[in-house]
C-alpha cells in the first residue's frame, strides 16, 4: 500500500512580490515604460496602468500611483502580485519509493509541478515543502532540498521522481543531461550509457501499423499567443530528440492504439510532439495535431485583453498546460546516488492504459 501525503489548498494563495533595483541605463524612464516593456509578457500597457493606480507598486518602500513618475538609478522597485483563486488541481500525492537520497512521487494529471502562470501555489512542489516541514521540524538545520529534478506535463501523470538533497539533486541532473548530450552528439551507444530510463504508457488516435517506431525528430521553438518563451513543436532546426515507440495493443473498433514509449532525451512535450509528427497525436491532445504542430497557427496573433488584476486573459487558443490528453509516466529506472544500485520504480497504470492481460 503507497503512503500519501497533501493538504488541501487554501481558496486564495498569498499573491506574489517581484523586485527589481533600477539600472543606470534605466534611469530617467518613466515607471509605466519600465514595466510596459520589461515585463510586456505579463500585462498589456493597460494592464500595467491599472497596476499602478491600484496602488500595487512601492518605489524605496512607498506606494507611487503616478505612471508617469521617474525612476532613478538604484531605486528599488517591488511589484505585488494580489491574491487569486488559482485553478483547481488535485493535491494528494502517492509516494512510490524513497530512501535518503530522494522520493518519487506517483503525480496525478491537473497537478503542475513547477510555479508559472496561474499556479503559483498548486504546485506538486507547494505540497512537498510542505511535506518535508510538517516531517522533519529541524529541515533547515540539514542538508535536505526536498525538489523535483525533472518535470511532468501538468496533464501527464505518473513518476516524478524528487531530491531530498543537494547532492542527490546535482546528481540525478547529470544523469538525465547525460541522456541528452549523448544524443546530441548520436551516441550508438545510448542505452548502455545511461543511468536513468523513462518509460511511458500513452493511448494514441488510429492505428499505428508498425510494432515498433524509432523517432528522431527534431524539437524547436515558435511563437505562440498565451505562450510567454514560446511553444514547442517540431522543427528541423530544434534540439535533437529520440523517442522508441512499441505497440501494446490495437484496438481496432475504437481507432486507437495503446503504446509504450521509452524516450532517451527529456526535450519539453517530446511524446506528444513526436507521436503528432508520426501522425498519432495523444489521445484528448487539445494542443498537438499532425506533423508535431499546434492546433492554431496564427503565431502572431495577440490579445490585449486584460484580467481584473491587470495580466492577460486566459488564452482562448489551446496552451500546452491544457489536460485531456492520456500520458502516464509508468516506469523509471536509475542508479541510486550514493550506493549506485540499481532501482527500479512502478506507477499503477490507469484502468484506461492498461491492456486486455493487466486489466483481468
Amino acid at each position: 500500500m503507497f503512503r500519501t501525503f497533501g493538504v488541501p489548498w487554501p481558496e486564495f494563495n498569498d499573491g506574489l512580490r517581484y523586485n527589481d533595483v533600477v539600472k543606470p541605463s534605466d534611469s530617467e524612464l518613466t515607471l509605466i515604460d519600465f514595466y510596459s516593456t520589461k515585463y510586456k509578457n505579463s500585462a498589456p500597457l493597460q494592464g500595467w496602468l491599472q497596476r499602478i493606480h491600484n496602488g500595487q507598486i512601492t518605489i524605496d518602500g512607498s506606494v507611487v500611483t503616478e505612471p508617469s513618475t521617474i525612476l532613478r538609478s538604484g531605486a528599488e522597485l517591488v511589484y505585488h502580485r494580489l491574491p487569486w483563486r488559482e485553478p483547481d488541481a488535485p493535491y494528494l500525492l502517492d509516494v512510490l519509493y524513497e530512501d535518503d537520497d530522494m522520493i518519487a512521487l506517483n503525480k496525478p494529471s491537473g497537478l503542475q509541478v513547477l510555479p508559472g502562470g496561474l499556479f503559483q501555489q498548486r504546485t506538486v512542489l507547494t505540497q512537498l515543502q510542505w511535506w518535508a516541514s510538517g516531517q522533519q521540524p529541524d529541515l533547515a538545520s540539514r542538508e535536505s532540498h526536498p525538489v523535483p529534478v525533472h518535470r511532468l506535463g501538468r496533464g501527464t501523470s505518473g513518476i516524478l521522481l524528487c531530491a531530498k538533497t543537494m547532492k542527490a539533486k546535482t546528481c540525478i541532473a547529470k544523469y538525465f543531461a547525460n541522456g541528452t548530450s549523448l544524443i546530441e552528439s548520436n551516441s550508438m551507444e545510448l542505452s548502455r550509457s545511461r543511468k536513468i530510463s523513462k518509460i511511458y504508457r500513452a493511448l494514441v488516435s488510429g492505428i499505428l501499423k508498425e510494432d515498433k517506431v524509432i523517432i528522431k525528430q527534431p524539437i524547436g521553438m515558435v511563437r505562440y499567443p498565451g505562450v510567454a518563451k514560446g511553444l514547442y513543436v517540431a522543427s528541423p532546426s530544434g534540439k535533437p530528440a529520440l523517442s522508441k515507440v512499441e505497440v501494446l495493443e490495437r484496438h481496432v473498433h475504437d481507432n486507437r492504439t495503446l503504446v509504450q514509449v521509452e524516450i532517451e532525451s527529456g526535450r519539453p512535450h517530446q511524446i506528444r510532439i513526436h507521436l503528432s509528427f508520426i501522425g498519432h497525436s495523444l489521445l484528448g491532445d487539445p494542443l498537438y495535431v499532425f506533423g508535431g504542430q499546434p492546433r492554431c497557427f496564427d503565431y502572431e496573433y495577440v490579445d490585449e485583453n486584460y484580467a481584473e488584476d491587470g495580466g492577460y486573459e486566459k488564452p482562448t487558443k489551446p496552451v500546452p498546460g491544457d489536460c485531456g490528453y492520456l500520458l502516464h509516466a509508468h516506469q523509471l529506472t536509475l542508479s541510486q546516488p550514493t550506493t549506485n544500485e540499481l532501482i527500479l520504480i512502478k506507477a499503477p497504470l490507469p484502468p484506461v492504459l492498461q491492456t486486455q492481460s493487466e486489466a483481468t
